[in-house]
């Protein structure tokens, strides 16, 4: 079984900011890639952010110089610092993880969304 637990959405005003976080538990032995999606009502789910062990970083073009995606390896832990929100940003934010449980296997595993509300 692996768990994938987000949390730090909420509602912020334009301008504002929100950290986002996503721990991942259970039975595996290495997580590789983590990321963040959005889906927003009658949109399909967007890739945010995503960042593999090589520690690069991916961006949707919407979000860069605005959200920085980061990780702690020794929690398994993926943030999602969110700065200079804006009301297209709302969204039902998404943690992905793909770990690896049987050498060579990859699987992947999401959270249930956290909700994220821009509104003045």
């Amino acid at each position: 079984q692996v768990q994938v637990v987000e949390s730090g959405g909420g509602l912020v005003q334009p301008g504002g900011s929100l950290r986002l976080s996503c721990a991942a538990s259970g039975s595996f032995f290495w997580v590789n890639a983590m990321g963040w999606y959005r889906q927003a009502p009658g949109k399909q789910r967007e890739l945010v952010a995503t960042i593999p062990n090589d520690g690069t970083t991916n961006y949707a073009d919407s979000v860069k110089g605005r959200f920085t995606i980061s990780r702690d390896n020794a929690k398994n832990t993926v943030y999602l610092q969110m700065n200079s929100l804006k009301p297209e940003d709302t969204a039902v934010y998404y943690c992905n993880v793909r770990v690896m449980r049987t050498f060579p296997a990859e699987s992947d595993y999401w959270g249930q969304g956290t909700q994220v509300t821009v509104s003045s």
